[in-house]
């Protein structure tokens, strides 16, 4: 193999060139395909090297080049003889040591070569000796960007042409045998210069190598004052940071490393001072460092300073001081894990005297908090724009504060909610006294230092339990009467709305509290209407029995405001007044219900006729939305009605049936509307379960024809929950409802069928994946029936066609199908009953059902296997394998020498090139091994790791991004 020689790269470099300039689609594709085709060929192991070596090839084209090498040694190293290796890699430390200067890309990529070559090319033993000789005295970064991602590469990296035993046998080698070695290499280099002691490149290296380096070595060497006086040094402060972290993540286990933790802790204190410092400077990034310096040390020793609070309060306090000094917000973040598990660890009774000495340190955490929860001031006069139009930052700002809010929560638990929410009405009433009198409708005062501790109070409203007799009295009504400011009266009222569970178990806080809510639907602010509806939500739902009385004054407020909100906001107000509907007394369900809903209808009907003679959507969309609202009012009116008694919610929705179906029938191409008819629908059947047998037959018809005139997924949707509440064994269910929904199941099933055979499966996903759900309750409730007739051999070609897809959803409903098909060809099916057998016993199988399922298996077993061997192969999403690997499984249980047979076709099936004649044998062989050791289920495992051994990733180039592989990824 001629690895210096020309080889005419000049192609590569045009299409290069290509893929960076501003030229048509085309031209690109087609330079992208050839790139493609190179980079698979035998060819691009010259053209590569001959590329890397010559000056005039550009910095891009050469980290292209270096980026295919590193793909052809990982994947394709079988395209080269064996006895040429030792060639390879010469070259390949030649280029290395070319690059000594740099670029660090292209040189960071041929180190991954090298070390992917060392890894595969197993006879060679003195790897660390050769790299170290051969790159020279004056090349130490390519040594220690060499030793850096060696570890990286063998215990992180895409896996390699190694069967497991080589590739353990080879870690040993690389790492575990060479740690002591590395170690007095890297502590040798420390102590050659000032420079070297404080060179990134070696912090990194050691962080690499603490995988195999134990952290007590390193931290009992030189190397450990190296790392910690690096800190001090601007250029390796990044790396001296992480190397710290990292080994505190070794020392996790404190009572193995307390020795090691008493010799760090020191040292990590000496670096308090530098928490001011940079504070002062305002280095946000060295900042950030140090604050996650002291976080993740004491994320990492937490439990010890559980059972030592004395003498690790230090390191909390610094964590506390670094939470207050970040006036940018920007690395308070960082500590928020040591804060919750802090939290977790004091809270236990075993560590009750750390939690009473940390109060004030928690104590101290809410009002740092809540300091951070204020806006930011407005520079100018506009105050509706408080960050200078960036929008990004302002939700970041929003979603910040929400974190921020947990870690009150975490206060709460530590130092009780009653001191923390008294931490928060001392500071409402600090503003009162201050700033309240300057209030008027058009300006508020400093308004921030009063909206904060309002948000903290709804951030800990979860915490607060209905019993809390001490700040709740006295708060709510100061927050009824803050001023009239946008961001006030929502913080306000959405705090309320956290706190509506008390206010159930304290009467007499609800009138000016809901006054206060309902005056919000007038207000200008969309934002603070939004809130209202909320908050109205939550007082209908847990006051619900203090309101019953008032259903009537609800009802016009109800019919008031509707129109006038946005749908969410609609539904959330629905569900409120639904929930007092639902509080009234049987006999005045159905009137109330009436009351509610029949305006609903009235509104519906008359955008119905319109929106039927409307071009855009929403018109149809308005139609869906009342849907909702009376679905909303079906899933919370649940009165509880004996069985030989006439359910008055029932008898309203016997009353509407004809209204949805006849909206069903005139939109059958609206897919909005037919899912908002199909829920209510199974809400009705959710709901009142066996009592709306009434309603079943007029249901059962409104289902299959709309189905057949919409080919929409949601009917079958509904059609579950028929199919499910209406199972045999169910109360209240005789053999002959149950044999009429099987029926009504199986023409569903067919006109399913019928659609699969004029539309292919990718212009079904949703329907498939619906369909198969379907199926899954079917198998599980009438599989006695459907096993054996005629329909399940057309049902489970039809799950083998839509194996093709390639979204998720689809795809794991069809092969969550299939699993449980096959378990029935077995003695110990996926099964559920509602017989009287002991919970102990397995379900009964019978052989009749064992034998149908076998036969259809026989049948199209092959092309099942197909199917799912290239899916797995090609197309199918990652989250798909295990249920793949799952069928293959259940066919080999079911059918174990039939599946060998199979598999075995299948590879030998694949395009060319796509697996390794000897790895596709290797696998079989394993197979049959281990059916005849009676060892199926390890066959999974094999199965799971074909995609490993057998199916490299071809595809080196990606437009835009250069150096896909492993660990090591490079952005041009």
């Amino acid at each position: 193999m001629a690895l210096a020689a020309s080889d005419g790269f000049e192609p590569v470099l045009a299409a290069l060139t290509t893929m960076q300039s501003n030229v048509e689609s085309s031209q690109k594709s087609q330079a992208h395909q050839f790139l493609e085709n190179f980079q698979k060929s035998p060819e691009a192991w010259t053209a590569t090297h001959s590329m890397l070596a010559s000056s005039l090839v550009s910095a891009e084209a050469r980290l292209f080049a270096a980026t295919t090498l590193k793909g052809k040694i990982t994947y394709d190293l079988d395209q080269l003889p064996r006895q040429s290796l030792p060639a390879l890699r010469d070259s390949l430390l030649t280029l290395v040591a070319s690059l000594r200067d740099g670029p660090r890309p292209i040189r960071t990529q041929l180190c991954v070569c090298l070390a992917n070559l060392a890894i595969q090319m197993i006879e060679w033993k003195n790897v660390l000796q050769l790299v170290g000789s051969s790159l020279g005295n004056n090349a130490g970064d390519c040594v220690l960007e060499f030793l850096r991602v060696l570890p990286e590469e063998v215990t992180e990296g895409r896996k390699i042409n190694l069967t497991e035993e080589e590739l353990t046998t080879r870690t040993r080698e690389l790492l575990e045998e060479n740690a002591t070695q590395v170690l007095g290499l890297l502590t040798q280099y420390s102590q050659s210069s000032v420079s070297a002691a404080s060179n990134p490149h070696l912090l990194e290296c050691i962080s690499s190598w603490l995988r195999e380096i134990p952290a007590a070595d390193v931290v009992n060497s030189p190397l450990f004052d190296a790392i910690v006086n690096a800190i001090s040094i601007d250029t390796s402060f990044e790396a001296a940071i992480d190397c710290m972290c990292t080994i505190f993540r070794d020392t996790r286990e404190v009572d193995e490393s307390m020795e090691l933790i008493q010799i760090i802790y020191p040292r990590i204190m000496s670096l308090r001072p530098k928490i001011a410092e940079l504070a002062i400077a305002e280095d946000l990034e060295s900042y950030k460092g140090i604050t996650r310096l002291f976080a993740e040390a004491g994320e990492a020793w937490v439990v010890m300073i559980a059972r030592l609070p004395t003498e690790f309060r230090g390191l909390v306090e610094s964590i506390l001081e670094c939470c207050a000094r970040d006036r940018d917000r920007d690395s308070i973040a960082l500590t928020f894990l040591f804060w919750y598990e802090f939290k977790q660890m004091i809270t236990l009774d075993k560590y009750k005297q750390a939690r009473n000495q940390y109060t004030d340190v928690f104590a101290n955490l809410v009002d740092i908090m809540v300091k951070h929860l204020e806006y930011p001031r407005a520079e100018g006069e506009d105050e509706t724009d408080l960050f200078d139009g960036d929008r990004e930052q302002e939700e970041k700002f929003r979603e910040f504060r929400h974190q921020m809010g947990d870690v009150l929560k975490d206060c709460c638990d530590v130092i009780t909610v009653t001191e923390c929410l008294g931490k928060a009405f001392e500071l409402i009433q600090r503003w009162r006294s201050t700033w309240g009198s300057q209030s008027t409708r058009t300006k508020v005062p400093h308004w921030q230092e009063l909206e904060a501790p309002l948000f903290s109070m709804r951030a800990m409203g979860r915490n607060v339990s209905a019993e809390e007799s001490v700040v709740l009295r006295q708060v709510i009504p100061l927050i009824v009467q803050i001023p009239d400011h946008e961001k006030l009266r929502f913080q306000a009222i959405m705090a309320l709305g956290r706190y509506t569970d008390w206010t159930a178990q304290h009467p007499d806080f609800l009138q000016p509290q809901l006054n206060f809510v309902i005056a919000g639907f007038e207000h200008e602010s969309k934002e603070v209407v939004k809130a209202a509806a909320l908050a109205f939500r939550f007082f209908g739902t847990d006051c619900k029995q203090l309101l019953r009385g008032h259903v009537t004054q609800l009802h016009h407020f109800y019919e008031s405001v509707l129109d006038k909100l946005p749908p969410a906001s609609q539904e959330e107000i629905t569900e409120g007044v639904a929930c007092v509907v639902s509080a009234q007394s049987l006999d005045n369900i159905y009137p109330m219900f009436k009351l509610f809903c029949d305006p609903i209808i009235r509104r519906m009907m008359a955008r119905a006729n319109e929106a039927r003679n409307e071009e855009d959507e929403n018109g149809r969309l308005v139609v869906a939305d009342y849907l909702q609202l009376l679905t909303i009012f079906v899933q919370n009116v649940q009165p509880y009605v004996s069985p030989t008694e006439q359910n008055p919610a029932v008898k309203y929705c016997q009353e509407i049936l004809p209204v949805m179906s006849a909206i069903a029938e005139n939109f059958t191409k609206s897919t909005p509307i037919l899912e908002r008819v199909c829920r209510c629908w199974r809400y009705m059947v959710l709901s009142y379960r066996t009592a709306v047998l009434p309603l079943l037959p007029s249901l059962a018809q409104q289902l299959a024809s709309g189905f057949e005139n919409s080919r929409q997924g949601c009917f079958l949707w509904a059609t579950d929950s028929v199919l499910r509440e209406f199972a045999a064994g169910a109360d209240f269910v005789d053999d002959a409802t149950t044999q009429a929904i099987y029926s009504f199941f199986e023409r569903q099933a067919l006109a399913f069928l019928r659609i699969m055979n004029d539309l292919p499966p990718g212009e079904l996903p949703d329907v498939i994946e619906d369909f198969f759900r379907l199926l899954i309750d079917a198998l599980i409730y009438y599989h006695q029936k459907l096993l054996l007739a005629p329909v399940c051999e057309p049902i489970l070609s039809a799950s083998i066609s839509a194996l093709i897809l390639q979204q998720d959803a689809p795809l794991i409903a069809t092969l969550h199908f299939l699993r449980d098909f096959l378990s029935y060809g077995t003695d110990h099916p996926n099964s559920s009953s509602f017989g009287e057998r002991s919970l102990d016993s397995a379900p009964v199988n019978p052989l009749q059902i064992q034998h149908a399922v076998m036969r259809l298996v026989a049948l199209q077993g092959e092309k099942l296997v197909q199917r799912i061997l290239t899916g797995m192969m090609f197309h199918f999403p990652r989250d798909c394998f295990p249920d793949a690997s799952g069928v293959l499984l259940g066919l080999f249980e079911i059918m174990p020498q039939e599946a060998v047979v199979w598999v075995k076709g299948t590879i030998g099936m694949l395009p060319a090139g796509t697996v390794r004649a000897a790895e596709g044998d290797r696998l079989v062989a394993s197979i049959r091994q281990k059916i005849h050791a009676g060892d199926i289920r390890k066959i999974r495992v094999l199965m799971q790791g074909i995609f490993h051994e057998l199916v490299p990733q071809k595809k080196y180039y990606t437009q835009g991004r250069i150096g896909a592989f492993g660990s090591h990824e490079v952005s041009v």
